[in-house]
């Protein structure tokens, strides 16, 4: 990693910190606090959250651990695995029902005919 500075009093060119603190501190308002210990650990158990659960958006949609421990691409492999299945379902079903509705159609043009 590279440490990178910003313009003194400029946010806008820290925009990854940023949105954290923004999280942090919705987190941190919804709460009252009465002792310093609970806000503590309630920044602790947020942090674990934001590292281990949350997933990025901005990495794929994978959390920040699983990048930093290379189990990511492991799961990206298996979520392309399982879309392309999915699409494979959906057309074959998506072929069953046009097939289904062909041959009731002409079920019943043939119907209609031989009554002619």
């Amino acid at each position: 990693m590279k440490h990178v500075r910003g313009r003194p009093l400029h946010p806008q060119t820290q925009g990854k910190i940023e949105r954290y603190h923004r999280s942090v501190k919705n987190v941190v308002k919804l709460d009252n606090y009465y002792s310093p210990g609970q806000l503590e650990h309630k920044m602790k158990q947020f942090v674990q959250y934001y590292n281990d659960d949350r997933y990025h958006e901005s990495i794929n949609n994978l959390t920040p651990s699983e990048v930093y421990y290379g189990t990511g691409e492991r799961k990206l492999r298996r979520r392309k695995r399982i879309k392309q299945q999915t699409l494979i379902e959906r057309k074959k079903q998506n072929q069953n029902i046009y097939l289904n509705w062909y041959q009731h159609s002409l079920n019943l043009y043939l119907k209609k005919s031989t009554f002619i």
